[in-house]
């Protein structure tokens, strides 16, 4: 029972955490002169990502078996698996439930039904769309690199993994740059007080970097006593370590990403909260590759492929509903029926 307790009093902390780094974060984006969606694709991004980045670094560096360092294999695919199915389907799903809380609340006020965005309205412009499908079509052939180098085994193959450090490198200077260039179209919004200094309309940069780096300790905390939890948790339902590890796992290392976009999606922020899930895919896609590849064989069974092969079907339905400019919070909400099928998948495989 105690576990079951601590998992809860994790997700609260890390939720609440969140809600300290969103803040901070764009203070942060403020101060360096960062457009706003290079906040969410960059800044945030990089931030909860970056310890996720660091577990797998150590489980690869210092396990003491092959078994042990392919831990971080696993969480390098389990990683973008997460973002691209649940992360967006939650963000969908939020979507739909403020929305139809609008609707509700207009209708209760006036007595008419709302004019408003339906569920059945785009999420944004076509230029939104062409700048959500940017960050789609620069993971896609990335990802498909990454579960190609899974399949095969080469003498230099180790070292393709600074390949995909210098990958994100190029993407990281194409985020600044762009969102810079970008600036003068962004509409200018007030932000919420800084929570260090609620009292100052403009609060003092170490106070902004103080909250952000303190946030974001509390969330690498949580996190992974969230995972340590799931570890215990997962047996005591009759689930085997192999299921645990790629089924509830990479939805728990993943959940700061969540949060936040959940978080952003109900102070009516969209654009952050998918530019936030996009980045981080950016980073999961090529960091801990990196990583897997130095220090490791990168070598895939059946389960880590068939990831893969499902994030990578994710991603095309999204690509496509971007280009075509149909991207609704029903049909991103549809995204986490891959990882149902992802899950009814590894049944036949671990069998």
């Amino acid at each position: 029972m105690i576990h079951f307790v601590l998992l809860i009093v994790c997700a609260v902390a890390i939720y609440l955490s969140c809600e300290w780094f969103v803040n901070a974060v764009e203070w942060l984006g403020q101060r360096l002169k960062v457009g706003k969606m290079a906040v969410g694709t960059v800044l945030a991004a990089f931030g909860t990502a970056l310890p996720e980045s660091v577990v797998t670094l150590v489980a690869v560096t210092t396990g003491a078996t092959e078994e042990a360092r392919n831990i971080g294999v696993g969480a390098a695919m389990g990683g973008p698996l997460a973002l691209a199915t649940v992360a967006y389907g939650v963000t969908g799903a939020v979507l739909l439930l403020k929305r139809r809380r609008e609707r509700l609340l207009v209708l209760a006020d006036t007595g008419m039904p709302s004019s408003g965005p339906d569920s059945g309205e785009a999420l944004g412009d076509e230029k939104d769309m062409k700048r959500l499908a940017k960050d789609q079509q620069w993971f896609l052939p990335i990802f498909l690199v990454k579960v190609s180098l899974g399949l095969v085994a080469f003498a230099f193959k180790p070292a393709l993994g600074l390949l995909f450090f210098a990958a994100y490198a190029v993407y990281f200077w194409r985020e600044i740059r762009s969102s810079r260039a970008d600036e003068g179209d962004e509409e200018d919004e007030e932000l919420e007080p800084l929570k260090f200094q609620p009292e100052k309309a403009s609060p003092a940069t170490w106070a902004v970097v103080a909250q952000t780096l303190a946030s974001l300790g509390v969330i690498f905390l949580a996190a992974h006593y969230f995972v340590a939890q799931l570890d215990v948790i997962g047996p005591m339902l009759g689930l085997s370590a192999t299921v645990t590890a790629l089924l509830l796992s990479p939805i728990a290392t993943e959940l700061p990403e969540i949060m936040n976009a959940v978080i952003w999606v109900r102070q009516g922020k969209i654009k952050l909260a998918l530019a936030n899930i996009s980045g981080s895919m950016m980073i999961q896609a090529t960091v801990p590759s990196g990583i897997g590849l130095l220090f490791t064989t990168w070598h895939f069974d059946g389960a880590l492929l068939w990831s893969g092969i499902i994030t990578m079907a994710a991603i095309v339905y999204l690509l496509a509903t971007m280009r075509a400019h149909k991207l609704t919070p029903a049909r991103l909400a549809t995204a986490a029926g891959f990882y149902v099928l992802f899950a009814v998948g590894l049944i036949p495989i671990l069998s």
